[in-house]
């Protein structure tokens, strides 16, 4: 964030602060990085580990060191997935399953807060790739809130396209009164519309749940199946938004959250892979 260095012979101070996959460094009682995430230098495709050692590097040159002392952080506490045969995607404190915007995604109070004002760019995506699965997740809506699930997704190009994209809307908002039935929460975007009426009021928290097994899709909002399709019947005579969607049939590909420029949240989000059927 700034240069804070003292003159060349003089004594520079750090502190450092390592929580999860983030670091915050203090340089002569300025702040010059501010909780970002530190990549894995070794293995850039896997998050930083949990637990290693702490190294102090030399490059050929002279350098001193002196006054290092530690102090060990107790974890932030982590969600971990109730169900036994499900996997936690996101653990309420750290982006270790996630890669894309970690700007405007971020970990706080146990919740994945969206706040598009951050700066970041493009979306959040799972570091993993998924084809056949069961995905559960609870999210709150803001007044006019957008967002999408992508899933068997690409990281680069629109997923609503190259992948596929389920509805995250607020459908009560003015602005949306006109919508395309694929449009609304919980459709597929541009191939098969969901049922409406199962959002909670905006600002209360939604359960929602996406089972993806072959061609077949279903969405379970709040306890009801708004959605529950098979998206080659649905296009064999052409898409609803009449628009070529050339990655539909994807086999597999990384599950994203695709912003649109609304504040939400997300929690509780966690994953069972499922068997392929013969």
């Amino acid at each position: 964030m700034k240069v804070a260095d003292n003159p060349i012979n003089e004594w520079n101070t750090f502190r450092i602060l390592m929580r999860g996959e983030r670091v915050t460094v203090y340089l002569n009682g300025e702040l010059v990085v501010n909780n970002v995430i530190l990549e894995n230098y070794w293995d850039r495709k896997i998050p930083i580990f949990l637990k290693d050692a702490i190294e102090l590097q030399a490059h050929g040159n002279h350098i001193v060191y002196r006054n290092i002392y530690v102090k060990e952080l107790k974890p932030e506490a982590a969600y971990v997935a109730p169900e036994a045969d499900f996997a936690t995607l996101f653990d309420g404190s750290s982006l270790f399953n996630w890669t894309g915007n970690t700007t405007d995604y971020y970990p706080s109070n146990g919740e994945l807060v969206v706040d598009p004002t951050r700066g970041g760019k493009g979306n959040l995506y799972t570091k993993n790739e998924y084809g056949d699965f069961h995905l559960k997740f609870d999210f709150q809506l803001t007044p006019g809130a957008n967002n999408g699930l992508g899933i068997r997704a690409p990281l680069e190009g629109d997923a609503a396209y190259v992948g596929m994209e389920l509805q995250i809307l607020d459908n009560s908002a003015p602005i949306y009164a006109k919508l395309q039935p694929y449009q609304y929460h919980g459709s597929i975007y541009g191939i098969i519309p969901a049922k409406q009426g199962f959002l909670k009021p905006v600002g209360e928290w939604n359960e929602e749940e996406v089972i993806a097994q072959g061609n077949k899709i279903k969405v379970i909002l709040n306890g009801e199946v708004i959605l529950d399709g098979d998206i080659a019947l649905a296009t064999k005579e052409g898409t609803a938004d009449h628009k070529e969607h050339p990655g539909l049939l994807n086999k597999t590909g990384h599950i994203g959250f695709l912003g649109h420029g609304s504040p939400l949240k997300f929690r509780n989000i966690r994953i069972k892979e499922l068997i392929k059927k013969k």
